[in-house]
Formats: C-alpha cells, structure tokens, sequence
C-alpha cells in the first residue's frame, strides 16, 4: 500500500521575494486595488514600524524554513507530491469554476502570471491522480478533473513558484490539486479537510509501496486586490492582518490539533483573511493530527500577509 510520509505548507507570493521587493511588489498590488475598486487604499500604518533592520531579522525565520523544506524533500524523495493550492482567475475563471480539481496529464510547465521567472517542467503521476479522482467520487466528491492545459502551461502563482523554490530540479513528480479560494461560495474548511482524508486514502489503497507528500500553498491571512471585497464586512482594511487569528491557528497545529481547523466557518475564515487556509486544511486532512517538526509565523505589513511555513514529518 502507499504511504503518506511528510505534509509541508507554506504562504506564496511575497512570502517567496526578498523583503527589499515587497514595496515595489505592494504598490502593484495597490494599483490593481485602484483599478477594480475605483479608489486607491491607503498605506496600512503598521508599514511605518517596519523598518529594512526588522523586517530582514524576522524574514530570515521564514527564509530558513523554506530551505528546511529544500533540504527535507532531498532527504526523503518522496516518490509523489501531491500539490494544493488556489487558482486566481489563472487557469479557471467564473466561466468554468470548479470548486475543487485534479489535474491527470503526464506534466506540465509551470509559469507564474507575471512571467517574471523562466517556465520549469514537472513529471505527473496520472496512476495517483486517477485514483484520488476515483476515490473522491466514491466518496460523494464532485471533484472536476482537467486532462490537458492550453500549451500545457500550468499558469498559477500558487504553484511554479513554489514548486520552483522548494524542488528546484523538478526532480519530484507532481499531482495538481486546486482547490477554490477566492470565488464566492468556496468549499467549508470541514469540506477541505474532508478533501485530504479522501487523498490519503487513495493514497493508501494504492498497489506498490509508493510515498507521497502532500504540500499546501497559500495563506496565512491576509486582505489583498485579490480579495473577495464584495462578500466581505468587517473591521479590516485593504493590507490588514488578523495577527491573533492566525496565531490562534499556529497555535492549534503546533500543539498537533490541526483537525480543530475543520471546525471553521466560512464567516471566520473570510472574515480574517484566510481563503487560502483552505489548503492548509486539506493537508491536514490527508497527514492527520500530529505535531510538526517545524511551525513558523511572522506577520509583515510591508509584506501584506501573515506568512508561515510549516512540515510535518510522519515517519519519525
């Protein structure tokens, strides 16, 4: 049977740049603000306290996690990963938006949608992909499958970047994962950890000894151009962090109780900023509750997210 053997999760976008980026990469970000809402936001105030000396202390943490998962994915060349993220009107858009899909081809290239970095290929494995498929329709999952990319391009910020930074060689094959984040209605956290049992089954009805690692791309909280404004009323403004949510959370999977996740609502989860935790639930789901090796958080304004990395090794 296949074995689940490590879960890794960790925040994209900005969280991937060096923080002397992040203004410019913020100002951007503002501009598409002003272009779909009419009105430029101002600067969150918390920017002011972070200055170059601070953010790039507390960024190494962050910076040194992501090379732990470098240097745990060399060490223990899992033969699959499974890959969960969101999709933000790259691949699907309200035209054709399945809140929860699998990608079945051999590979694919991977390119963000700013092309600001050069396409990398990755290796599939249909074998894994099928199954989950066929398990999670076994498992009353309407999961959308996709056989094929136009130009077989992958273009989703939630993946080629990550994949680029934490497999740099593509030397592990990938099974696409997508999971609805930014749409209105989006699948409950309960449903998303739902998701990932369904994976680990599929996972370990497998023929073989075949050992997968399921990552988690996105979050933690934060409120972007991006956002779901229109479905959103709250306290928090365009570049706000819900700090003590999202150390709520930490807290939760550093003490091993990441199926407390499951109990979210939606109301919580868009009303602190966390769409994108759905991934992270859904890894969850598929490792279980068990305490990580290595759990960190910094929040960062300059930045505008709350940014995490985590990984969770099953085989100790």
């Amino acid at each position: 049977m296949g074995k689940i053997v490590a879960g890794m999760a960790s925040s994209h976008a900005f969280a991937l740049s060096d923080p002397n980026q992040w203004d410019e990469g913020r100002q951007r970000n503002r501009q598409m603000y002003a272009r779909r809402s009419g009105v430029e936001p101002p600067e969150h105030p918390q920017i002011a306290e972070e200055t170059d000396e601070v953010v790039q202390a507390r960024y190494t943490r962050i910076r040194d996690g992501f090379a732990h998962l470098r240097r745990k994915l060399e060490a223990l060349r899992p033969d699959v990963l499974v890959f969960v993220g969101d999709d933000q009107n790259e691949n699907f858009t309200e035209s054709n938006l399945p809140q929860v899909a699998i990608y079945l081809g051999n590979d694919f290239i991977a390119r963000s949608r700013d092309r600001a970095s050069e396409p990398a290929g990755y290796r599939c494995d249909p074998e894994l992909a099928h199954a989950i498929l066929d398990a999670s329709i076994d498992a009353d999952i309407d999961m959308a499958s996709v056989r094929s990319f136009p130009d077989d391009v992958l273009l989703a910020h939630a993946f080629g970047p990550v994949l680029r930074m934490v497999d740099p060689d593509a030397r592990i094959p990938v099974v696409p994962v997508f999971v609805n984040a930014i749409h209105v209605p989006a699948p409950s956290a309960r449903r998303c950890y739902h998701y990932g049992q369904v994976i680990r089954r599929a996972v370990e009805q497998l023929g073989g000894d075949k050992r997968v690692a399921v990552y988690a791309s996105g979050g933690l909280s934060h409120f972007t151009a991006g956002y779901p404004w229109a479905h959103y009323d709250g306290p928090f403004g365009y570049g706000s962090i819900s700090e003590d949510f999202d150390r709520a959370i930490v807290g939760k999977m550093a003490a091993g109780e990441g199926s407390t996740l499951a109990e979210l609502t939606n109301d919580e989860i868009i009303g602190n900023g966390e769409i994108e935790l759905r991934s992270w639930a859904a890894m969850l789901g598929a490792i279980g509750d068990t305490r990580p090796e290595l759990l960190v958080y910094e929040p960062f304004y300059r930045g505008i997210m709350g940014m995490a990395v985590g990984s969770w090794d099953l085989q100790a």
